[in-house]
C-alpha cells in the first residue's frame, strides 16, 4: 500500500469512542439541518448505547405491516441480553467501513444509511437465532433482510468481523460458506452453490480477501488469505493465499499486488 493510502486509512476506534462521536455530530446536526431532527433524536439521541440505537434503526428499516418495529427491536435487544457476543465485531464492521470507504466520513453515516452494515448486523442477530434453535425466526429476518437491503446471508453462515460491503446490492451467501475476518466484497457478489446436492457446498472465503464486483464464486472452494478476485469473475476453482485471479473462467494472474487487499480495494483489472 502507498504511504498516501496509509495516513488515509481512519483510525480504529471502539465502540465506546465511536458513539461519543456519533452523538456528538447528531447533535451538530439538529442544530445545522433541522429536516433530520426528528430522525436523528429518535435514532441516536435518545438511546444510551451504540448497541440500543442499532437495535432502534434495524427495527425501524424493517418492521412491516405484520410486524412491528417495536416487536423487533424487543427480540433485537433480547438477543444482545441472552447473546452479547453477537454484537462483539460492531466497532471493527464500523471500522471497516470507515478504512475502506472514501464516500463515508462518519460513524454516524454507517448507522444511518449504509444497508451492507445494516445487513450484516441483522444477519448478526439471525445468525445468533439460528444458533439458538429459533430457526424459523432466523429465516424470516434473512427474507426481510433479502427484500429491505438486497443482501441475502443465510443465518447458519459462519462470518468474522471487520466485514466491509460496499454497495452492498446483490450479494448472495449460501448457507455451508464461510467468511472470515477483514473481507470486502463488493455489489452483486454471489457465493453460491454448483446445483442441488446438498451437504458442504459452497465457498469458503479465508481473511483478508478482496472480491470484486459481479463476481460469481461456486462451489464447495477455498479463497486463500489475502487473495483478490477481480470484478466481474467467475470463479470455479480453489484461489491460492496471496493471488490475483480474474476472467470468466477465473484464471490466476500472479500476487494480489498487495499485503493486505481487503483495505485497498482494487478490484478492476
Amino acid at each position: 500500500m502507498h504511504l498516501k493510502s496509509l495516513q488515509s486509512i481512519a483510525p480504529v476506534r471502539r465502540s465506546a469512542a465511536l458513539w461519543n462521536d456519533i452523538r456528538s455530530h447528531a447533535q451538530d446536526l439538529v442544530m445545522n439541518e433541522p429536516i433530520l431532527s426528528q430522525t436523528l433524536r429518535e435514532t441516536i439521541l435518545r438511546h444510551m448505547t451504540l448497541e440500543a440505537a442499532l437495535c432502534f434503526r434495524l427495527a425501524d428499516l424493517l418492521a412491516g405491516q405484520n410486524l412491528s418495529s417495536q416487536t423487533l427491536e424487543r427480540l433485537f435487544v433480547g438477543l444482545l441480553d441472552a447473546h452479547p457476543r453477537c454484537m462483539s465485531r460492531l466497532a471493527d464492521d464500523i471500522n471497516a467501513v470507515l478504512e475502506r470507504d472514501p464516500a463515508t466520513r462518519h460513524p454516524l453515516d454507517v448507522v444511518l444509511h449504509l444497508k451492507g452494515f445494516h445487513a450484516i448486523q441483522l444477519y448478526r442477530f439471525s445468525h445468533a437465532l439460528w444458533q439458538a434453535g429459533r430457526r424459523d425466526v432466523a429465516a424470516h429476518l434473512q427474507a426481510r433482510s433479502s427484500r429491505v437491503f438486497q443482501v441475502d446471508i443465510h443465518p447458519a453462515v459462519p462470518m468474522g468481523g471487520g466485514i466491509f460491503f460496499d454497495h452492498a446490492t446483490g450479494i448472495v451467501v449460501g448457507e455451508t460458506a464461510v467468511i472470515e475476518d477483514n473481507v470486502s466484497i463488493l455489489q452483486n457478489v454471489t457465493l453460491g452453490g454448483t446445483g442441488k446436492h446438498a451437504g458442504d457446498r459452497h465457498p469458503k472465503v479465508r481473511h483478508g480477501v478482496l472480491i470484486g464486483a459481479a463476481t460469481v464464486i461456486l462451489g464447495n472452494i477455498e479463497i486463500g488469505a489475502n487473495a483478490r478476485i477481480g470484478a466481474g469473475s467467475v470463479v470455479l476453482k480453489s484461489v491460492d493465499p496471496g493471488t490475483t485471479v480474474a476472467g470468466v473462467p477465473a484464471r490466476a494472474l500472479g500476487a494480489a499486488g498487495a499485503a493486505e487487499p481487503f483495505r485497498v480495494m482494487n478490484h478492476p483489472l
